[in-house]
C-alpha cells in the first residue's frame, strides 16, 4: 500500500469484514448447531453477508461514486468467485480430510477476505 487513502481503505475494509464475519460465524456455528451442514450454513451466512457488506463498502471503505448496477455485477462475480472458493476448501478439508469445520470456515474467512478486498479495489471499485 502506497499511501493514507490505501490504508484507510484496508482499515475500513477490516473493521466492516471483522463486525460481519463475527456476526456471520456465530450465525454459522448457529445455523450447524442446529443441524444444517456446515455447506449449507456457509451457504446462508454467506449470502447474507454479500447482500450487507456491498453497501457498506461502496460508499464507506472505496467511497465509490461510478454507476452502482455495474459494480454490484462486478461485486456478485467476486463474491460467487469467493464462495466457489469456500465451498471447495469445506468440501475438501471438512469432507474428505476430516478436519473440523470450525476452523476450516475460521481460516477461510481470513483467505476469501484477503483474496475480496484486492478484487474489490482492482475491479469492482476501482476509479475509471
Amino acid at each position: 500500500m502506497k499511501n493514507k487513502k490505501e490504508y484507510t481503505q484496508f482499515f475500513r475494509y477490516a473493521a466492516v469484514g471483522v463486525l460481519s464475519n463475527v456476526i456471520l460465524y456465530v450465525l454459522y456455528l448457529l445455523v450447524t448447531y442446529f443441524g444444517a451442514s456446515a455447506k449449507c450454513a456457509m451457504t446462508i451466512t454467506y449470502s447474507i453477508g454479500v447482500a450487507q457488506s456491498f453497501l457498506l463498502n461502496k460508499n464507506w471503505t472505496f467511497n465509490y461514486k461510478g454507476r452502482v448496477g455495474s459494480a454490484f455485477f462486478r461485486y456478485f462475480i467476486i463474491y460467487a468467485f469467493g464462495y466457489f472458493i469456500n465451498f471447495i476448501a469445506l468440501y475438501i478439508f471438512v469432507d474428505l480430510m476430516m478436519w473440523p469445520h470450525k476452523i476450516v470456515q475460521a481460516g477461510m474467512i481470513l483467505i476469501v477476505a484477503a483474496v475480496l478486498f484486492c478484487l474489490q479495489k482492482a475491479w469492482v471499485f476501482r476509479k475509471h
